[in-house]
């Protein structure tokens, strides 16, 4: 006679994202499953005993992401295995179908020290598109002028201080639309059209071809976990890959919170 697997327990830091969050824990409680709330105080005065005995999942800011995912042995954990998630690991194999056709990774201060001769490479002498290479976005995108290029351009100082912080360069291309799937063994689970500007969901465009073009890339992809996100985006009248994203630590905007406690708990029970 098999064991009785272990249910999954649902530990949510709500204060990361209050509007996901609500639905999402009704999900979870309307589906039966087991729920508990995130402190930080954990990380000094102790984990409550017994966590991580068995399944747990847990879904907040990227920081306690990663820091859970190279700290504790939980199953699933945050399903955050950083590396795997920077741009430099999974650019190459996802070229065909990537937003950028050409691009640049070094540190910044190397990257500014050549900027010039980076961006006429790329083909945009001008403008570029820059950001970091890891996953937990120590600062933002953002296009910046190549002549004008600075460490303090890109925050430094404030949201990090590693001038050879990793940084990807790319030329400027310009997104209309974007849409966020959650992506489970390779399968789209749900997914959702979002605002980036507002980081809220828009629930007036259409998700059918993005999610096609999902399913395509899902199918076809080794996955960085076995859970994450993959953002769709729509430039110059195309579908293409713009981003991954440890599940963990991510927006889920209007995707269906029941198809993503149904499928997951099943999946890590």
């Amino acid at each position: 006679m098999k064991p009785t697997p272990s249910p999954l327990l649902w530990l949510l830091e709500s204060e990361a994202f209050p509007r996901t969050h609500a639905p999402l824990r009704r999900a979870i409680q309307e589906q039966g499953h087991r729920l508990l709330d995130w402190s930080d105080t954990w990380w000094s005065q102790g984990f409550p005993q017994g966590l991580g005995d068995s399944p747990v999942l847990f879904h907040g800011s990227l920081e306690n992401a990663d820091r859970i995912d190279r700290s504790l042995a939980w199953f699933p954990g945050s399903l955050c295995p950083t590396a795997q998630f920077c741009c430099a690991s999974w650019y190459p194999n996802t070229r065909h179908w990537l937003v950028h056709h050409t691009w640049h990774i070094g540190p910044a201060n190397q990257v500014i020290a050549h900027a010039p001769d980076i961006a006429h490479a790329l083909g945009s002498p001008e403008k570029i598109f820059i950001r970091p290479d890891s996953p937990l976005k120590p600062f933002s995108g953002r296009v910046l002028d190549v002549a004008s290029l600075t460490l303090a351009a890109l925050d430094f100082g404030f949201y990090f201080d590693d001038e050879t912080l990793p940084v990807v360069v790319a030329p400027v291309r310009r997104i209309d639309r974007e849409w966020r799937f959650v992506i489970a063994r390779q399968t789209v689970v749900t997914g959702s059209a979002y605002d980036p500007a507002t980081r809220t969901a828009s629930t007036t465009q259409n998700t059918d071809k993005a999610a096609l073009f999902a399913r395509e890339i899902a199918t076809q992809l080794s996955p960085p976990a076995d859970a994450y996100v993959l953002d769709i985006c729509e430039t110059q009248g195309s579908l293409r890959l713009l981003e991954l994203n440890p599940f963990g630590g991510a927006d889920l905007y209007a995707c269906d919170p029941h198809a993503i406690v149904s499928t997951l708990s099943a999946l890590f029970s």
